[in-house]
């Protein structure tokens, strides 16, 4: 529905929000947790109204599911079955909130129950990765095309988010270290972004939302990375219920990490 021609016009959206809603708000903003014990500041609810806004005077006609939003609403924009924009104002809020300089915004386009379109900035490092489902991936408008690492999964760094997995995996992983190093950074859009371009091999996390993934796991995709769940399913449900993610750079890194983790083929 939508085209490469369109993504100037919504990457401008997403750097102006991030220039003028989230940056001015840095470390300097009150933060309230919300019942599932994620925490929400006044930089969520602004970003999310500057967007919305914006979206809404180019594309009337596209609802927006966002995180800022009541589950009832979510799940009543879910089951019209009709385009929506996907959007995450501030993945990484505690980071944001504690003046840890990694955060990001994350906006996909989902259609007939698929991510048409993924934008995932992250405006301290002035980085803005793109996708469109079938026509590739971008950082910065330069195509990200992986190569095979050539890498062991032992010579590899993770991306492990240890606080969501399950306890037994989470002491395997302390105790067997199947890895050279690992990293956890704090925010799940940017995790498959940084994974897209070689920044770290091979992942798992064990809950994230549609509004976290959606984005940056279709950039992930297009530029040729590899995924699943712990329960060895499709990465992407358009559903509210939360995954568990799973995934690497090559074919042969994604066989050797689903089989040290025991995914089911």
């Amino acid at each position: 529905m939508l085209t490469t021609s369109v993504l100037p016009d919504l990457i401008d959206i997403v750097i102006s929000a991030a220039r003028l809603e989230l940056l001015p708000r840095f470390n300097h903003v009150e933060r309230n947790e919300k019942a599932d014990g994620s925490i929400v500041t006044e930089a969520d609810i602004e970003t999310q109204r500057f967007i919305q806004d914006a979206l809404q005077q180019k594309w009337p006609d596209i609802g927006l599911l966002g995180e800022e939003m009541s589950a009832d609403e979510q799940q009543a924009l879910l089951s019209l079955n009709k385009p929506l924009w996907c959007l995450d104002p501030l993945d990484g809020t505690r980071n944001f909130a504690t003046g840890i300089r990694h955060f990001a915004i994350s906006l996909a386009l989902l259609d007939q129950g698929q991510v048409r379109l993924g934008i995932v900035y992250d405006p301290f490092h002035d980085e803005c990765f793109s996708a469109l489902a079938g026509e590739g991936a971008w950082l910065n408008g330069k195509l990200l095309s992986h190569q095979p690492t050539g890498l062991s999964l032992q010579q590899t760094t993770a991306l492990i988010d240890f606080k969501r997995l399950p306890n037994e995996l989470s002491t395997r992983l302390v105790t067997e270290r199947p890895y050279a190093s690992q990293r956890s950074f704090g925010s799940a859009a940017l995790d498959w972004c940084w994974l897209a371009c070689g920044r770290c091999h091979v992942y798992v996390h064990g809950r994230s939302n549609i509004w976290d993934y959606a984005a940056g796991h279709l950039v992930f995709q297009q530029a040729g990375g590899y995924s699943t769940t712990l329960a060895g399913g499709e990465m992407f449900v358009n559903a509210l219920t939360p995954r568990a993610a799973v995934g690497a750079l090559d074919e042969d890194l994604f066989k050797e990490w689903t089989s040290w983790l025991g995914i089911p083929r």
